[in-house]
């Protein structure tokens, strides 16, 4: 028996419950990494714009995000079919894809194309560049939004 959150559960419970820990998780490691970016990258790069360009040494935000995305993506896709049958869980994950979703489609047709053209620029609009940094704060409250329902799907998962 393992011992969480005050209540013992059988290993094999934890196993078939496990995926939505992992999923909580990755939604705070995307959290995490979003405000990383908002306050020790954004305010710096449109300024200095070879922080982003990997060519020029700077960080290659893909290999953080792309990994990140698409395991949060597998797991979270995997919990909404394996909760199924369980609207009390199943009504969060909704929840979670709908405000994932719509950060992902914002950032997929707005800021990913203007990051990426941003990374591969030999000189940068410092004013655009500084749009979009403050643009994209706004994507940090629904991060927040997926977190929270994720969490409130890993409660319903393990009732008390």
């Amino acid at each position: 028996m393992i011992k969480l959150i005050e209540k013992e559960l059988s290993v094999s419970t934890f196993i078939q419950n496990g995926p939505f820990l992992a999923v909580a998780i990755l939604s705070s490691a995307i959290l995490g990494g979003g405000v990383y970016e908002c306050l020790v990258i954004d305010p710096f790069w449109p300024k200095r714009p070879d922080l982003v360009q990997p060519v020029q040494g700077g960080i290659s935000r893909g290999r953080f995000w792309l990994p990140f995305h698409i395991a949060f993506e597998i797991l979270l896709i995997f919990c909404l079919i394996q909760a199924w049958n369980s609207p009390s869980v199943r009504v969060w994950l909704l929840f979670a894809l709908a405000t994932y979703a719509a950060a992902r489609l914002w950032s997929g047709f707005d800021f990913i194309p203007k990051a990426l053209a941003f990374e591969r620029a030999t000189a940068v609009d410092q004013a655009s560049a500084k749009r979009w940094t403050q643009r994209s704060r706004f994507r940090l409250p629904i991060a927040l939004l997926t977190s929270i329902f994720l969490l409130r799907a890993l409660e319903a998962a393990f009732p008390r």
